[in-house]
């Protein structure tokens, strides 16, 4: 899941200094995703089914959020607003459930088995790059439009187990080199290609798995 590599086969840590997380998965290196974790005695062959999960969102508190333009103008972090909170939630999860149900690899079901794996995926530290629009003020123009932690974990259905962790933090930022308009529909259209980028990687690493 998300380990292949095309310069170097994925190979877990070994040794002593070998990277091991709290809960016992070992740290696989030359992986797609930025850190990859798994559990080396797990059997995955045995699973033929994926019940997705529903997505865990967490947001970054921002102070400050109220103050003049000029102080504004400073800061590179901005409060998302409730409707737009909703938006991406809404955005990521519909773009996910596409991209994983055309994989080739697991039926989706809905209830545990003993052939069935748990897909959890989790978007923390959601933070906006983005100003709040002001009527005359102008354009803005703007390089990244936000940054989004996340992290996929594969699980066992009925005990809970945790198999194989995957996390990176990624920027959300326009397509080319230069900055765009910033605007609620070029916005959404960047994050909807980001998660698609995203449930792309999930769905060829499920079919590898």
């Amino acid at each position: 899941m998300l380990i292949s590599c095309a310069s170097k086969p994925p190979t877990f840590q070994q040794g002593p200094d070998a990277e091991v997380t709290f809960d016992g998965l070992v740290r696989i290196d030359n992986t797609v995703f930025k850190r990859v974790w798994a559990d080396p005695d797990a059997d995955l062959s045995r699973y033929t089914k994926i019940r997705p999960y529903r997505a865990e969102i967490e947001f970054r508190a921002v102070k400050g959020a109220a103050g003049s333009a000029s102080h504004n103008s400073s800061k590179n972090e901005f409060p998302i607003a409730d409707n737009d909170r909703e938006k991406i939630v809404a955005i990521i999860s519909e773009v996910f459930m596409e991209e994983i149900s055309q994989n080739r690899r697991f039926a989706l079901v809905e209830e545990s088995g003993a052939d069935t794996l748990v897909l959890a995926v989790s978007l923390l530290d959601i933070v906006s790059r983005v100003p709040p629009e002001r009527s005359g003020r102008g354009n803005i123009y703007i390089s990244t439009v936000g940054e989004i932690t996340i992290v996929l974990e594969l699980k066992d259905s009925q005990s809970g187990e945790t198999l194989l962790r995957a996390a990176e933090r990624r920027a959300v930022e326009p397509a080319g080199s230069r900055g765009m308009m910033s605007s609620s529909v070029t916005n959404q259209s960047e994050l909807r290609r980001l998660a698609r980028r995203w449930g792309t990687r999930i769905r060829v690493g499920l079919d590898s798995l």
